[in-house]
Formats: C-alpha cells, sequence, structure tokens
C-alpha cells in the first residue's frame, strides 16, 4: 500500500506542476497573491507550497517570523519563550504601540499571545512531526497569519 501511496503522490505532484505552468501561460494568479501574503516571507515558502509541501512551507514562514523577532528584539531566545518576553512585561522590548492606554496595553498583550500561540500551535508541530500533511488551504490560512503578524511589525515601524 506504501508504494501506491508514493505513486499516487507522484503523479499529483507532476499534475500540479503542469497545472501551474499552464495557469502561469493564462494569467492566472498565484495563491500568495490572491491571500496578499506579506511579500518578505521567505522565498523557500513558495517553492514548497509549489511542491506539495503545504506543512513545511508554513514551517519555513513562521520560522521567518521567529528570526525576524530575534533579529529585532537583538536576543538568541526563540519560540514562546521570546515572545512572552519580548512582548510582555510593564516595559517591553518590543512595542507594537505607544502603551499609553488600556487598550493599547491590552492590544500588547494580546499581539505577546498570538505571536506565543502561532509558535506553539503552528510552527512547533511542523518542526517536531515527521510526517504531519497539510492541504493547501491549511497552508495558505497558517501563512496569512504569519504575514498579519509579520505586516503588524510593519505597522509599529519594527522591520
Amino acid at each position: 500500500m506504501a508504494s501506491s501511496f508514493g505513486d499516487f503522490e507522484r503523479i499529483v505532484r507532476e499534475a500540479a506542476r503542469f497545472t501551474e505552468a499552464t495557469g502561469a501561460q493564462t494569467g492566472s494568479t498565484h495563491p500568495f497573491e490572491t491571500r496578499n501574503l506579506h511579500p518578505d516571507l521567505p522565498p523557500d515558502a513558495r517553492s514548497l507550497f509549489d511542491n506539495g509541501h503545504f506543512a513545511q512551507a508554513t514551517f519555513e514562514g513562521f520560522k521567518f517570523v521567529d528570526e525576524e523577532m530575534q533579529r529585532i528584539s537583538n536576543r538568541p531566545e526563540f519560540g514562546k519563550k521570546l515572545m512572552m518576553q519580548v512582548l510582555g512585561g510593564d516595559t517591553p522590548l518590543i512595542k507594537l504601540n505607544p502603551g499609553m492606554t488600556e487598550t493599547e496595553k491590552s492590544e500588547q498583550e494580546g499581539y505577546k499571545f498570538l505571536f506565543a500561540g502561532a509558535t506553539l500551535a503552528i510552527r512547533n508541530p511542523r518542526g517536531h512531526k515527521t510526517r504531519l500533511v497539510d492541504d493547501p488551504d491549511t497552508c495558505l490560512d497558517d501563512l496569512s497569519l504569519a504575514s498579519m503578524l509579520l505586516r503588524r511589525l510593519d505597522e509599529a515601524g519594527l522591520r
């Protein structure tokens, strides 16, 4: 049965390449553009997506978010620990807004949990499980969240 699945996967991947090439000639829009994914997401994420490696594409996108947070904060930690440290506390190292009003403080705290939660719920399973399989829509949804987080850093003038 494993051999049949391998043959099926090979055929589907080849068909996807043929479909993508045909779409490019007819002017179709790539799903990354349709979803308006952040242009700074690594090119590997798009290549992996195009080749049907959806979980790996998502993983690469969220590794990039993590690396951006390390770069901005100049901290070596990663993942949840990094997000909680640099976005949390009374005087966060990474400020997404002035933090003067209760609303701004709530927003900062909410983004702390969004960044940390995305790391735990989306990036980590793809980094620790060898046979995790995503479908294209799940991948695009996850990468849309990564894009939203990157855009929030952009809006705050941090990138």
